[in-house]
């Protein structure tokens, strides 16, 4: 480093008795060459100095993004009670206990298995549902991004049930599939658009229901989706080819209570992920939760998480009028990833247990969060371990437990398009 200085300094001063001996005379430096002022050969000069090298550009990074999904909002009326305040309806309370895991979510799918009362009516609880409009709201609120509503349930209040489910789902800014008021809106899946590193990703989202309880879809069979999944595929295709980057396919099917996929839901599950259009299946209506699942399959070959039934996110059931574990439900969270220049892919899929606390007016709570703190509700450290053992068992190997609420989300919420 010293050598390198001296070097500079002699430079310099060559440089400095070049351009003064034009003027008054200089004696070059002993070794330096001389200058003969006239600007000939013999005059030396400093190099121009080098232009500093652009900064390189940071190499292109995978999208990195996390969906959460969850079980069945039921709205039975002890629910609506618990969430009735001397100033009207307020579900946040109850919905709480989950906060943090939609907060980081990138993209929030919640199933509305009930619809919202038609103005002029009274919300009522089963086995007819007309869900006060409350209930939209707070989800919203809370970060919800949209709802699958096809469902047995959907046509409970008829057509006026379908435009006021519908209309408060808009109202609310989320997004929503599985029922439509008119044909157009029905041919349109859901579509969520994420900005992430200088791209932008887009998910879309199908919902279908095995059928209306005996009832007719009120409109016609394209104001509530019946599981066809030809049709499913078609649709998931036709999403593609439109753009979407990850179709999501929401099923409403199984027998209730009852843990083990149907011969329905198999084959169902096993048509989409042979045809490679959908990229994960989230499945209601058990009211229990069912195995998370990797099928063969998928986009480009690479296989199909299904998760056969979430179970209920809020309701008031449990052992008392049905069976222990619908009080039961799993948040399903799964990594979705497009490298640079590469296919959007859904990499994993993993569960969190979460639990009603009914004693405690209907908390939502995630299981291993309540045992952390068991004295913030009425359930018994037994009886919550009872509930996470029966999630364990249900959930199965192949998907493990995810303990923490995801890492925040990497950019601004989705954005969701109108259908």
């Amino acid at each position: 480093m010293a050598t390198v200085g001296v070097l500079r300094h002699l430079t310099s001063a060559a440089v400095t008795c070049a351009l003064v001996v034009t003027v008054v005379g200089c004696t070059p430096l002993p070794g330096a060459p001389a200058s003969t002022g006239s600007g000939d050969p013999g005059t030396t000069s400093s190099p121009p100095a080098p232009s500093p090298s652009p900064e390189p550009e940071p190499p292109p990074k995978d999208v990195e993004l996390t969906l959460l999904a969850a079980g069945d909002v039921l709205t039975h009326a002890p629910l609506n009670e618990s969430a009735t305040t001397a100033d009207g309806i307020d579900y946040s309370p109850l919905l709480a206990g989950v906060d943090t895991w939609v907060e980081r979510a990138d993209l929030a799918l919640c199933h509305l298995e009930v619809p919202v009362a038609p103005p002029g009516t009274q919300p009522a609880g089963y086995p007819v549902f007309r869900a006060p409009k409350e209930i939209v709201r707070d989800l919203g609120e809370q970060g919800w991004d949209g709802c699958s509503t096809a469902s047995n349930h959907a046509a409970d209040s008829g057509y006026d049930g379908v435009v006021a489910t519908l209309k408060a789902l808009d109202r609310a800014g989320m997004g929503h599939v599985g029922t439509a008021r008119d044909k157009r809106e029905s041919l349109a899946p859901q579509v969520y658009e994420l900005r992430r590193e200088g791209r932008t990703v887009t998910v879309a989202h199908l919902s279908a229901a095995y059928g209306l309880n005996g009832l007719e879809p009120p409109r016609g069979a394209w104001s509530v989706e019946l599981i066809d999944a030809e049709r499913i595929v078609q649709q998931a295709r036709a999403a593609r080819k439109a753009g979407a980057d990850v179709v999501l396919v929401s099923l409403h099917d199984g027998t209730e209570y009852v843990t083990a996929p149907t011969d329905h839901q198999k084959e169902t599950v096993k048509a989409l992920a042979r045809s490679r259009q959908v990229d994960l299946v989230i499945g209601h209506h058990a009211h229990v939760p069912q195995p998370v699942s990797h099928l063969r399959g998928g986009p480009g070959g690479d296989g199909m998480w299904v998760a056969y039934g979430l179970g209920n996110m809020i309701s008031n059931q449990g052992s008392e009028c049905c069976v222990a574990a619908s009080a039961v439900g799993l948040l399903l969270v799964a990594d979705i990833v497009q490298p640079p220049g590469a296919p959007a892919r859904v990499t994993d899929a993993r569960w969190a247990a979460t639990t009603v606390d009914i004693p405690a007016g209907h908390r939502l709570r995630v299981t291993r969060e309540a045992l952390a703190h068991p004295e913030r509700g009425q359930l018994g450290v037994g009886e919550l371990k009872d509930r996470l053992r029966l999630a364990q068992a249900a959930a199965g190997d192949t998907a493990r437990e995810q303990r923490m609420p995801p890492k925040r989300p990497a950019g601004e919420p989705p954005v969701v398009v109108q259908r």
